[in-house]
Parts: C-alpha cells; structure tokens; sequence
C-alpha cells in the first residue's frame, strides 16, 4: 500500500488472513475455496472469476496450488499472471493424482506469465519435471524486528509463562496434516526420551490430523499439543531445539522463523531446506526417517552449547539471506514489471 498501489485480495473468510489484510488497508473480497480439488471446483472457479471482474486487475498473483488451479483457469493468460506455487502441487499426492497434477502444471505455464518459486530448490524440482517458465526465484523471507534472539533467561521466562516444565525442549510449529510429518516426530519421540529423560515435546498448530496425533501422544510421556495459537514466536522461544519434519514443502517459514529467533532446528531434507538451513544452524536429516530425527535431536538436547551456537549462527543467517522486507521488494518489482505494459502511469 506504501507503493500507491491499489490492491485487492481474494481469500476465504476463515482465518487471519483477511482481517489483517483489511486492518493493513486491503480491499478484502471473499472467495470460498477448499484447500483440494473436487466437485466445489466449478463454483469455485466461477466465484473467483466474479472477483476477477469486479477488481479489473493490472496483474494477479496466485499463491498456492488451489489459487494456481482455479486462478489460472480463470484467466487464461488474458491478464498478466504471477504464479507461487509455495510446494508444487504434484508433491502432495501420488499413483494417478500425482501424474495428473504434473501433467496440469506443465500444461498451466502457457497461462502463467510469471513463476515465483520461494527457493532454488523449488525452481529445480519444476524445471526437472517439465514445468518451463519465465522464473523469479524470491526466498522467503522473515520479519527479523518482531521475531529476536533470545538467550537461557528469556526461554526460562517464556516457558514459566507457558506452564512449561524447565526441561529441554523440543518444540514443533505447523498444520497437523500429512505434509509436515508430526507423525515422524512422535514415531521417534520414544527414542528421544530414552536417550534425554525428562525431555518435553509441544506441537503448536491445528489440522485434519489433530484427533489422530492427540490420540497416539496419550500414550508417549512428555508430549502436547497445544492447538493452533497466535504466539507463536513465543512457542518458538520456548525451545532448545525446533523440529521440522516435513515430508514436501517449497521452502518452510518455521526454520527461518526459529532461527530468528536464535533456535537450533533440526528438519527434513525436502524442497527448500538445502537453501535455507546452513549446516552451522543445525541439522538436515532425511525425510520419513524417525530413526535418524531422533538422533539429531537428542544431540542438542544433551549439548545446549551446541544448540546454542548453532542458534546463534541461525540469526545471523536470516538476518543476511531471509529478510521479509527483501523478499517483498522482489516481488514488487516483479509485478511492477509485468504491469509496466498494460498501465504505465500506474
């Protein structure tokens, strides 16, 4: 909005999305949309192209596969298109779906003027599978003035705020949902507490999986879910160590959100995290590996000198590769760019 652009945004009327769209002086139209493809996908196509003409964009920025699909079809190249496809969309699936997903995207490029791909490693999984298009690659980036560094004093403060036990921590941030691999983690849990008794597991988010995870966490000391929550930097604080155990992503905000905040992460190898988690900020283990999780994080949890530090160089990388305020610099520029042609005193 500082850029005198007009700008309008089309999302469901669920979540925090489009309150804080609205508060930041966003012109908010609602689009109800569910997050997988299905019967609704006509209406929802339909509804979005509504909101297409009562806008009259110059360019339109689609983030996601559900926005990439309807979005696209919507437009079909009629108006200079941005596509972020934050994980594609053939990840998330397999057997036929998964092929059907790729033979989509190959084909959608010709209605995408622009691709997004938040890291290296994203661009090169498309470009390994046919998907060929004018690409910016924009890594993501974190708000490095709301989220700092914080040393043994504040964790113990956060944690008595918390109701947390003063016990190393592991701490988990994400949707309960296949992709981000909380399954994994409560599979290697046991390991974990054989090796560092008394250590504690918190998973911050909510999901299609909560029910399922909360029923096995039952069974497994020093484990809770603390359901979706708006803190989350503080949860973050919380830790020794931050677990990503993603199965697919595009480039995870939860690492450079932890090491923002001065935390030692450990994640899965999966799109993205090459690029973003330098081996001096703690560990990449392979993905759907319990065995190997554990062990990464029982090495922090018993050497908080080590967590530290790699806390420590965590920060230092985000606050040089990771800004937010960067990456949204870039994506301006990309859509000024492809709007130059059609508006060019705008």
């Amino acid at each position: 909005m500082g850029r005198g652009w007009h700008v309008t945004l089309a999302c469901p009327d669920t979540g925090w999305l489009g309150p804080e769209a609205e508060a930041a002086g966003v012109r908010v139209l609602t689009w109800r949309a569910r997050r997988s493809p299905g019967p609704s996908l006509a209406r929802e196509v339909t509804t979005l192209s509504r909101v297409v003409a009562t806008s009259g964009p110059d360019v339109v920025h689609l983030h996601s596969a559900k926005a990439g699909l309807a979005g696209r079809l919507v437009l079909r190249g009629r108006v200079p298109t941005i596509f972020q496809p934050h994980a594609w969309s053939f990840l998330a699936a397999s057997g036929p779906v998964r092929a059907g997903s790729l033979a989509w995207e190959r084909r959608a490029v010709r209605w995408t003027t622009e691709l997004v791909c938040v890291s290296e490693g994203e661009r090169l999984l498309g470009a390994s599978r046919g998907v060929l298009a004018a690409t910016t690659v924009v890594p993501n980036g974190v708000d490095l003035g709301r989220l700092t560094a914080g040393d043994d004093a504040s964790r113990s403060a956060v944690r008595a705020s918390l109701g947390l036990a003063e016990a190393p921590t592991v701490v988990c941030v994400g949707r309960l949902a296949p992709q981000k691999g909380q399954a994994d983690l409560l599979e290697a849990w046991p390991q974990v507490r054989d090796r560092a008794p008394g250590a504690s597991l918190v998973l911050v988010g909510d999901g299609p999986d909560r029910a399922e995870l909360e029923q096995r966490a039952r069974s497994l000391p020093g484990v809770r879910l603390v359901g979706a929550r708006s803190d989350v930097a503080t949860w973050l604080a919380a830790a020794d160590v931050v677990a990503v155990p993603s199965r697919w992503e595009g480039m995870a905000l939860v690492p450079l959100e932890a090491m923002a905040t001065g935390r030692s992460v450990v994640a899965t190898d999966v799109t993205g995290v090459a690029d973003s988690v330098p081996p001096a900020a703690g560990a990449v283990v392979p993905a759907a590996s319990p065995a190997a999780l554990a062990d990464a994080l029982v090495v922090r949890l018993l050497d908080p000198a080590l967590a530290a530090a790699e806390g420590t160089a965590g920060r230092a990388h985000v606050e040089a590769h990771h800004d937010a305020a960067q990456a949204a610099q870039t994506v301006a520029e990309v859509t000024r760019r492809l709007a130059a042609p059609r508006s060019p005193t705008r």
